[in-house]
């Protein structure tokens, strides 16, 4: 028996063959769930679609055009039948100091991460509300909590903060509704983002300041997303489940 039997879910970002987004979607078809990947790609997002097995698809979406994200819903309901679980993965970082960031920078790394998270929240609520059942997993960072740290400048810390605020308010609102809406915060992960940009110096100061003495793995930030997709946590939302090492304790 898997965890999320007959449920479907849409995965945003989730063509990077190390990401967090594709071990997550590995994860929830290991437990029976029907998967969408959407990535900026078509074929990419097909590709990573295929490695999960004939029952999943994958479609090209910018999460940034609101257009773009209504046609991906309507793509998976019409594949599907249902939508279950969003995981609003897609996301962008740039390693800027606070007075090297321009407009187009902010609005680079704002629009990915929190208008693409409000654009596709909002092509699936609908649905899920006319079902009175949803899922919503939004992914914000350590870096949100701890201002920065390792890529990330200022204004990826302040998209993922955003993230945090909209995810709970999100909660309080859809509640109601029998839609429940949590965020992830992940520190350190050994992904395709962090492959090939540390020093070995980075990473021996980077592991100092993680109690657990590692580095997280993509399948560390996939269990938690299992978690909150799933009825295990039927009386959670509005939380931020911090996956870290113990890089940050409140």
């Amino acid at each position: 028996m898997g965890l999320l039997d007959g449920q479907t879910a849409i995965i945003t970002g989730a063509a990077s063959p190390r990401g967090l987004g594709k071990a997550t979607a590995r994860l929830f078809a290991e437990h029976g769930c029907q998967v969408a990947i959407l990535d900026l790609d078509a074929s990419q997002a097909e590709d990573a679609a295929a490695d999960l097995g004939e029952r999943h698809i994958g479609l090209a979406c910018d999460v940034t055009r609101k257009s773009d994200c209504d046609a991906a819903v309507a793509a998976v309901l019409k594949a599907f039948g249902q939508v279950d679980i969003l995981v609003n993965n897609a996301g962008i970082t740039q390693p800027l100091k606070i007075m090297d960031i321009s407009h187009e920078n902010y609005d680079a790394v704002l629009d990915v991460n929190l208008l693409g998270t409000l654009n596709m929240s909002q092509a699936v609520i609908p649905h899920m509300r006319e079902r009175k059942s949803g899922k919503l997993v939004n992914m914000s960072s350590v870096s949100a909590q701890r201002g920065g740290g390792i890529f990330g400048g200022p204004h990826y810390s302040a998209a993922k903060a955003g993230v945090l605020g909209l995810t709970k308010a999100m909660a309080r609102e859809l509640a109601p509704d029998g839609i429940r809406s949590n965020a992830i915060c992940p520190g350190f992960i050994a992904t395709d983002i962090t492959a090939g940009k540390l020093t070995p110096e980075m990473k021996v100061q980077i592991l100092e300041g993680i109690p657990m003495g590692r580095a997280g793995e993509a399948s560390d930030v996939a269990g938690c997303a299992l978690f909150l997709a799933s009825d295990l946590s039927a009386y959670v939302t509005g939380s931020e489940v911090d996956v870290n090492g113990g890089s940050l304790i409140h």
